[in-house]
This record gives C-alpha cells, sequence and structure tokens, in this order.
C-alpha cells in the first residue's frame, strides 16, 4: 500500500499498526558522468516499490525522501545536501509523524552510503522517545549481500559508487538516463587492507575523506562492466532479499 495514494480518512481506517512502515531514504547528488543526480533515490524507489508491489498487505510505503546526507559530495556541482544533524532532525520528525499515525514497525530502507551514520543516530533517539515501536534501518546492499556476490564481475574495488552495480541498475529501470560511452573506472588505488574501499568490504579503521579526494570523477568502481542484463539480475535479487527480511520483521 502506497501511502501517497491514501486519504486521511483511509489511513485512519487502515490499522497502521498491523503494517511495518517503510521509508525509502535517497540522495541528491553527483554519480560521475554517466548517471544523474537523484540516482540514489531513484533506485532505492524502485526497490521499495516493487517490494510493496510483493507484500501489499504487510507493507504501507512512504515516498521516497530524496534529500540526503552528501557532503562529502559537495566540491561536484549539483549536489544537494542536508548536513548530519538537521538530517537526524528530519528523519525523527518523520518518524514522530508516522508514530503519530499508529505505526509500531518501521524499516528506514537507505540508499545512500553517506546517510548511514546519522540514520544510526536517529535510531538511538528513537529508541529512547518510544521504547515500544521496532524502527529498524538497513541499506538495500547489505540486506542483499550475497545477491551482490553472486552477481558482481567486478573484483574488490568494483563496488562503490556510480559502480557496477549502480549503473547496471539503472541500465536495467532508466536506461535512457545513462550515458554508458562516459562510464570509467576510478577510484582509491590503494590496496592494503586499512583503505581498501569497495560496498562488500568493512574496513577496520573508519576515517574520512572529501569524495575528490578519492575520484577525480566522481565514479570510485567500474562502471564500464555494468549491463542492463546485469541490471536485471541485481534488482531481482535485492527485491528477493528486501522482502525475506520484510517478513521476518513481521514476526518480531
Amino acid at each position: 500500500m502506497l501511502l501517497e495514494n491514501l486519504t486521511w480518512p483511509e489511513v485512519k481506517s487502515l490499522q497502521v499498526e498491523t503494517k511495518i512502515v517503510v521509508l525509502p531514504l535517497g540522495s541528491f547528488e553527483q554519480h560521475g558522468p554517466h548517471l544523474p543526480l537523484t540516482t540514489d533515490t531513484d533506485l532505492v524507489a524502485a526497490i521499495s516499490r516493487r517490494v510493496e508491489r510483493e507484500r501489499p498487505d504487510k507493507i504501507l510505503c512512504l515516498p521516497t525522501l530524496w534529500p540526503g546526507h552528501s557532503t562529502h559530495h559537495l566540491f561536484f556541482p549539483g549536489t544537494l545536501s542536508v548536513s548530519q544533524m538537521p538530517y537526524i532532525q528530519l528523519v525523527l520528525e518523520l518518524c514522530r509523524s508516522i508514530v503519530s499515525m499508529g505505526g509500531k514497525k518501521v524499516f528506514l530502507l537507505n540508499g545512500h552510503g553517506g546517510n548511514d551514520i546519522p540514520l544510526r543516530a536517529a535510531l538511538r533517539e528513537l529508541k529512547t522517545e518510544f521504547p515500544q515501536v521496532q524502527f529498524v534501518f538497513a541499506s538495500y546492499w547489505s540486506i542483499a549481500a550475497q545477491t551482490l556476490k553472486q552477481v558482481r564481475e567486478s573484483e574488490p574495488g568494483g563496488l562503490g559508487h556510480a559502480c557496477e552495480m549502480e549503473t547496471s541498475l539503472m541500465l536495467h529501470l532508466h536506461p535512457d538516463r545513462v550515458k554508458m560511452n562516459l562510464a570509467k573506472r576510478d577510484g582509491p588505488a590503494h590496496t592494503d587492507l586499512f583503505r581498501k574501499a569497495d560496498m562488500q568490504y568493512a574496513r577496520p579503521i573508519y576515517f574520512v575523506n572529501e569524495f575528490h579526494e578519492v575520484s577525480s570523477s566522481g565514479v570510485v568502481g567500474q562502471p564500464e562492466l555494468a549491463s542492463a542484463e546485469k541490471g536485471a539480475h541485481f534488482f531481482t535479487g535485492i527485491v528477493k532479499d528486501v522482502v525475506g527480511f520484510v517478513d521476518e520483521f513481521s514476526t518480531w
């Protein structure tokens, strides 16, 4: 069920407390010379909508929040970012609205890596304020880690930003918005365990870079390996994995 299609009396009679309320979270930021600024939002919106179609009786899906925490991309023109503390506050306010209409299980489905830290902080505040409400947060690529591992062809470092996966997904979902002739590998060349960059690799240490310090084009990964066929495999697997989590979460 999509919240934007309902009237307030319909929401009032919906028994929101029996649903999993899904809030998709994206961003508006550079994605190299070959992908549009709305890539993160486009992808998480498509994933959340397809998941809702698979479980319409279980899910109340909200519109995708397109502003994200993208400070590290501001060097590249077109990026629109909300800094960390206001972003946390924005998520808190939206979650308070969800609770006020009866939400008891809330799933923050994330589509942008820069949102990770503020979302974890927001969940800590929400737990204190609403101890009886279950809030969970996950990025779709984390839930679908096995799918990514099975479908990817890139070496470690190939999945990062405007990469093999994101470019393939966009070729599958929005091929007219992809400029594949401009898709080229970029990103940090470090091979040591402490600075290696890949969506499927957790560094043992934490540090902060501005994005232009690690990529002159805004790309991290191997987008030249992308294809629409691969994007279809990524998309189908991601949706299946997220639906699997929704089914599990509904039993909590």
